[in-house]
């Protein structure tokens, strides 16, 4: 967000430079300071030089697409970003999530419904930061695990354990909530800001990255277990 205006900044990057001028002005009409990026080079230096609030990320771009974007991206930064993935294409989209995006649309997507999720993700990181800063020494632990909300930050036997804005808010969801079953509505609305839609696999992909950051408990056994056809539950010791 610019500090003079309040306003969010958004890049959006895609080789299709209509689509790009399409979304900047629909964007735009919505309130949004964007920039562009027609491939991934351009992309990655803007972002390094620019604190972006969220990144609007194709997947098939020439040269480097967005999961080398991203890649690289989260090897720093963990500016949000929502990834644009061919139609029907579940691939990508797992991809994209196994790489830290944190929501993706299928390509042509319904630009108010891109305005929607971006929303969404910056009014949950938005939220977080207005709780965060009444909760600076407030620290979550359970067994090897301690989170730490006015930093949004988390250790495991006291390493850093790197995680996305959305990875962060899930595993806080179902912390606060270890021992009991929370359902996938109720965590795509605490966690993600939104309603769960048929067929949305971003909780499932996203509890899957949590898994395998946090990895076992000390008996082996999954420290988020699935309860089938209900949500997730966070083991309790």
């Amino acid at each position: 967000m610019t500090e003079e205006s309040g306003i969010h900044h958004l890049l959006v990057v895609d080789d299709d430079s209509e689509l790009c001028a399409m979304l900047q002005e629909y964007l735009a009409g919505e309130g949004f300071l964007v920039d562009l990026a027609h491939d991934g080079d351009t992309a990655l230096l803007m972002a390094s030089s620019t604190a972006y609030d969220l990144l609007v990320l194709d997947v098939m771009m020439p040269r480097r697409n967005g999961f080398d974007v991203l890649r690289e991206l989260r090897r720093h930064s963990a500016t949000p970003v929502v990834m644009l993935t061919a139609r029907g294409d579940d691939v990508d989209s797992i991809v994209g999530l196994e790489l830290g995006a944190d929501d993706y649309l299928a390509k042509p997507c319904n630009p108010r419904v891109l305005v929607a999720r971006i929303n969404a993700i910056l009014r949950r990181v938005s939220n977080q930061a207005d709780l965060n800063r009444g909760t600076e020494s407030e620290r979550l632990q359970l067994d090897d695990i301690e989170l730490h909300p006015g930093a949004r930050s988390v250790l495991r036997r006291g390493e850093p354990v790197a995680l996305t804005s959305t990875e962060y808010s899930v595993l806080e969801v179902l912390l606060r909530a270890a021992g009991q079953v929370v359902s996938k509505a109720e965590l795509s609305k605490r966690a993600l800001d939104r309603e769960l839609t048929r067929y949305d696999r971003s909780l499932d992909m996203h509890v899957s990255n949590l898994r395998r950051k946090l990895g076992p408990l000390d008996d082996g056994s999954e420290r988020i277990q699935t309860v089938r056809g209900i949500g997730y539950l966070y083991t309790a010791s």
